[in-house]
């Protein structure tokens, strides 16, 4: 590598071509940044996650928000980095030819080969893309051994593998102690593990007993590249790749594939860029463990809520109106009322006591059919927000106290009740006349005996007629005070009652979608 008077890294790459490294211009645009998509959606997960603990507060178990706070501040780190790159490792001994093939699958002269190889630690990396300087960082690739691959001059032929994170690890086998170090810290983070062995090396017990006997049940994420076959004669390739597939099941990973290459004559070379093309295409090791983290958490958030919320009908206000008005004697007020209006009193009667157990009684009913189904620390918080017994006994009293009870005399009874009065003093006038002429007493005029029948029936009927006016109107009077009454409390009970209940499960639902969100499974 050398550096040119404006402060640019170039390197060599395949023969006869020179491309821009490590340091870009700060202007120049990445021709397929990878941050995206994948990265947002699961950052929207975390804030779900994050929304539905803050909107459920203390009524999520302790212990649940400091196991998910971990998950989350976890993945949300993760995330910050980005989870779109798909991270692939190149691993293996000394003269396995590694950065050799670095250097042929991203077709750059970048990765130290020859006798310079031992004697660095360092991990090299290429990207395909941009948005790739923190996702280095965090795995401690040094600026100077870094490079984006894909350039404008590239068009789209390095489109397939944009996105992928190529590293190029120290020998495993070096007899420097920190150089298997960084291969132990690194293999951990990558999405697929590319070990590169040589035809003379392959058996190497170093390999086999100090990382591939370590490594069963990763086959998928793992695939052998059996290099430099050039210098293998054609006739014994067959049984040379047959030897290492049979020390890869012995070894427990009977599934991971071998591709033999030369990065002298390209053989295998485009092969490999195939397979991991379709490692890019896959979604990355870190979106599939902050995937599983995510939906593990938002699955123990969703064990503080309830799967739904109660049914409309333990919402009706119909039976805990109906408790409150027999504590507060509602009815029999009712009833006073119209025996008032009944009898022509003036004097209205006065509301009696409300009884603290019929209101106790209410509000149970009422908490009972509201929290049924809902975890115990929701169920407490909706205790703690409804009415106390005693706030809502001072609340219905004070209610009912503003529902008039004032008596007032029926002036259509009081009329026919009048005109019954003069019609029969009319009567009894008519009876005298007849009476009078009866006995020979001269008369003008003397009514016959159906005129005064018929007055005395007119005013027969003008008295009932009163009388079923009268109570006429001390019925509706009195279901007037009742209606009026249950209207104060149903009020009282919507208010201290209904609202805080419906505040308590609007916050339970909203953290449970928020949790469904968090799942995925939208």
């Amino acid at each position: 590598m050398s550096d040119d008077p404006t402060g640019t890294t170039t390197v060599p790459s395949a023969p006869g071509a020179e491309v821009t490294g490590a340091s870009p211009h700060p202007d120049a645009v990445a021709p397929g940044a990878v941050r995206g998509a994948l990265t947002a959606e699961l950052e929207a997960r975390v804030e779900a996650i994050d929304g539905a603990l803050t909107v459920a507060g203390t009524r999520v178990d302790p212990e649940v928000v400091a196991r998910v706070a971990t998950t989350v501040d976890r993945v949300r780190e993760r995330l910050a980095l980005g989870v779109d790159h798909t991270v692939v490792a190149l691993a293996g001994g000394t003269g396995s030819g590694k950065s050799s093939l670095f250097n042929a699958v991203s077709g750059l002269r970048f990765a130290d080969v020859g006798v310079r190889r031992p004697t660095t630690s360092r991990v090299t990396a290429c990207v395909w893309g941009g948005d790739g300087d923190d996702l280095l960082d965090w795995i401690g690739v040094d600026d100077e051994h870094r490079i984006e691959r894909e350039s404008l001059l590239d068009g789209d032929s390095e489109a397939s593998l944009r996105g992928l994170v190529l590293l190029d690890l120290p020998d495993h086998d070096s007899i420097a102690p920190e150089h298997r170090d960084v291969v132990d810290r690194v293999l951990p983070q990558v999405d697929l593990l590319v070990w590169v062995v040589d035809p003379q090396k392959y058996a190497d017990d170093a390999l086999h007993s100090g990382y591939l006997r370590r490594m069963t049940g990763r086959d998928a994420s793992m695939l052998l590249v059996l290099n430099q076959v050039d210098t293998v004669p054609v006739a014994v390739r067959a049984d040379l790749a047959a030897d290492v597939r049979r020390l890869l099941v012995e070894d427990g990973l009977p599934d991971v594939a071998v591709h033999e290459v030369s990065t002298v004559t390209g053989e295998g070379v485009v092969e490999l860029r195939d397979v991991l093309a379709a490692a890019v295409a896959r979604r990355s090791v870190a979106a599939v463990h902050a995937d599983a983290e995510l939906a593990d958490a938002a699955r123990v958030v969703q064990s503080q809520v309830a799967a739904r919320d109660p049914a409309p009908g333990a919402l009706a206000l119909g039976v805990v109106v109906d408790r409150l008005a027999s504590a507060a004697g509602l009815s029999a007020v009712g009833a006073a009322v119209a025996a008032s209006v009944r009898g022509g009193a003036t004097r209205a009667p006065r509301l009696g006591d409300v009884h603290a157990d019929g209101v106790g009684l209410a509000r149970a009913s009422w908490l009972s059919s509201v929290t049924q189904g809902l975890p115990s620390r929701w169920s407490a918080d909706l205790r703690d927000r409804v009415a106390t017994t005693a706030e809502l006994r001072l609340a219905v009293t004070d209610a009912l106290a503003h529902v008039p009870l004032a008596v007032r005399r029926s002036r259509a009874a009081d009329t026919l009740l009048g005109l019954a009065a003069v019609v029969a003093v009319g009567a009894l006038v008519l009876a005298g006349l007849l009476v009078a002429d009866a006995a020979g007493t001269a008369v003008p005029w003397a009514p016959t005996g159906v005129v005064v029948a018929a007055a005395v029936a007119g005013a027969v009927v003008l008295l009932v007629l009163s009388t079923l006016v009268r109570r006429r109107a001390a019925a509706t009077r009195g279901a007037r005070v009742v209606a009026e009454g249950r209207a104060a409390l149903e009020s009282v009970a919507r208010v201290r009652l209904l609202a805080p209940t419906q505040d308590v499960l609007a916050e339970h639902r909203q953290a449970r979608e928020l949790a469904q969100r968090a799942l995925g499974t939208d």
